[in-house]
């Protein structure tokens, strides 16, 4: 593990590990203790210049090995991630804090959508279809595209990479990957993994750096088709303009205010739980995290002191620790973030039942850690109700009805995940059909996606698109529809059509 750590990351092009054209790096720092794990290199436009041409020329042949052979190289991936799982995940939580037991559970996301999209090799439906004339047939099959950009963010540095870079491979393009800087190691092991599976050179390309220098060169790069981003709203739009007027494909995987909805009814124990794991883990770094909770107020006294009692027995500290339940924040940066947010709260008038300060920890004074908070009496128009703070912040808003309670919900200008609690099935359908998030749980909270479904959302989150599932192939395949007329003579469709 030492020997990883305090090595320096390189990019790969072309099948091979190579340092950046200019030699820049920078510290990969520990957000738990402040210690340096290594460097990750500061790329430019010339690097992706070199991964764009290794892997156009990787394209010609790639895109003509038979998929299910693809398929079987994204099976030795899945296997290796599996072999290497609690390293994997050791990894994962040096390098951005998230707690072990969180980080398992990510490289599992990886290793599940590794088989998934393996058994895509074998399948990448098409259609067929009746034809209007005689002797003509009618079909449709999915084609690859050629190169596509990923752009990663640091809070899932492999399950979204998995997510976007094994349907993107399955059906026959070749990959530039921009992992986040904040985690550099764990693009790297990826890789390797990949490397080791047997994919060719020039099909997954690495390049570290910035958004500004490197995304900024990958959306504007005429050689790259695809561009696939998840990250926040603000840079998604910047991206969807930039890369819209070069017609490319974008997808768009960006913000959250996801909210769990707790009716009078509710089974407020489990909901307490299910509150707190989406709104803690991960420190609230998630696009899925729960950041508010809509409450009836028959229950809201009840609820709060529950939440408050559990918030008490949490444990601050390095993610290593089995008995820690929050991590660190990323970066400093990050941790103004969240305090500015609980500055305006308070402002507002919003009510801090708990916590609200940063942490220091006895141990590890250089990390970057702030107490789980909650607000309550918070309304629905206040921003800590409205913008995403991406820390561990809960806003408790009180409602009298099912229907005030999700049009609380609806009213922000994202729309990933919502959960509700209740007993009642006829709310339960209400709920699955007025609810304008792209995931909604039942007695669950705002976390936990499967990967073969479509993860994503409406409104601010995305523009349309889905990672994971059969609709992640939809970004990196086009549609070609072919007709085979064997009547020997020239049949003119809706010309020539019988009519009765």
């Amino acid at each position: 593990m030492n020997s990883i750590q305090m090595k320096d990351c390189r990019n790969y092009i072309g099948g091979q590990w190579v340092p950046p054209v200019g030699g820049q790096f920078r510290d990969n720092v520990n957000p738990a203790n402040g210690k340096v794990l290594g460097r990750v290199p500061l790329s430019t436009a010339e690097d992706v210049n070199a991964a764009v041409e290794a892997a156009h020329t990787a394209y010609k042949k790639w895109r003509l090995v038979p998929a299910p052979q693809r398929g079987e190289i994204l099976y030795r991936v899945g296997t290796l991630l599996k072999e290497r799982k609690e390293d994997l995940a050791r990894i994962l939580t040096l390098e951005m804090g998230k707690v072990l037991e969180e980080s398992r559970g990510e490289v599992q996301e990886a290793i599940d959508m590794s088989f998934y999209m393996a058994g895509e090799g074998r399948r990448l439906f098409g259609q067929t279809t009746p034809s209007e004339l005689p002797n003509k047939m009618a079909m449709s099959v999915r084609e690859s595209i050629g190169v596509v950009g990923l752009i990663t963010p640091w809070n899932f540095p492999i399950a979204i990479a998995s997510w976007k870079s094994l349907p993107a491979l399955v059906a026959g393009n070749t990959v530039i990957w921009k992992p986040a800087t904040e985690t550099p190691l764990m693009a790297q092991e990826f890789v390797k993994i990949y490397e080791e599976a047997g994919l060719p050179a020039g099909c997954v390309n690495l390049v570290y750096g910035s958004g500004t220098e490197v995304g900024d060169a990958m959306v504007g790069h005429p050689g790259i088709r695809v561009i696939s981003f998840t990250g926040s709203t603000e840079v998604g739009r910047s991206i969807a303009i930039k890369g819209g007027t070069m017609l490319k494909r974008v997808s768009l995987e960006m913000g959250g205010k996801n909210a769990v909805l707790v009716m009078e009814d509710a089974n407020l124990p489990l909901a307490v739980d299910a509150i707190l794991w989406g709104a803690y883990g991960t420190s609230g770094q998630r696009c899925t995290a729960t950041s508010r909770v809509i409450v009836h107020r028959a229950v809201q006294q009840d609820l709060e002191e529950m939440l408050t009692e559990r918030i008490r027995q949490l444990t601050l500290g390095d993610g290593l620790a089995e008995d820690v339940k929050v991590g660190p924040i990323i970066n400093g940066t990050s941790l103004d973030k969240i305090d500015s947010y609980v500055q305006i709260g308070k402002q507002e008038g919003a009510r801090l039942v708990i916590g609200g300060h940063r942490y220091i920890h006895p141990d590890f004074p250089a990390g970057h850690y702030y107490e789980p908070t909650l607000f309550s009496d918070v309304t629905s128009k206040m921003r800590i109700a409205e913008e995403e703070i991406f820390g561990p912040v809960i806003s408790l808003i009180p409602v009298d009805s099912l229907e005030e309670a999700i049009a609380v919900n609806n009213q922000v200008s994202y729309g990933l995940s919502t959960g509700i609690f209740t007993q009642d099935v006829n709310r339960v359908f209400t709920a699955i059909r007025d609810i304008d998030t792209g995931i909604v749980y039942i007695n669950a909270g705002t976390t936990g996606a499967e990967i073969h479904l479509p993860f994503g959302g409406s409104k601010g989150t995305g523009n349309g698109h889905r990672d994971s599932g059969q609709a992640a192939l939809d970004v990196f395949t086009e549609w070609k529809a072919i007709y085979v007329d064997y009547s020997g003579t020239l049949q003119r469709a809706q010309i020539d059509v019988a009519q009765s």
